[in-house]
């Protein structure tokens, strides 16, 4: 499989993850404190599997510039992903809507220089 195949590929599997990262959101901001687990799981399993697959892209395969820092973007996004759900829902406490906020602004970001680097 070509580099851009995978990069494709990892695009649309980051494209389910915002989708329950929107849901996700949805219910934090709709006075939910405590999400469910498997949802919140399952989020972070479908962003593993992407930036793994982007990142085996890039080192087997070769990748655009552009490709690399969305990757970054993505990598920071995730560090905040693990920042709120091992400091805030393991612990069973609220997740704070700014670091919300900030996780999702982020992870957008890469998701979209990605996809631009990934469908040129």
């Amino acid at each position: 499989m070509d580099a851009q195949t995978m990069l494709r590929t990892a695009v649309v599997l980051l494209a389910l993850t915002a989708a329950g990262g929107l849901l996700l959101a949805a219910l934090r901001f709709s006075g939910r404190a405590h999400l469910p687990p498997a949802l919140a799981m399952l989020h972070g399993l479908l962003a593993g599997s992407g930036l793994t697959l982007v990142l085996y892209a890039g080192f087997v395969a070769g990748m655009p510039t552009l490709a690399w820092w969305g990757l970054a973007l993505l990598v920071v996004a995730a560090l905040g992903g693990l920042v709120l759900n091992l400091g805030y829902h393991w612990k069973n406490r609220p997740l704070p809507v700014p670091i919300v906020l900030v996780h999702a602004a982020v992870a957008v970001t890469g998701f979209v220089v990605l996809a631009i680097a990934a469908w040129r």
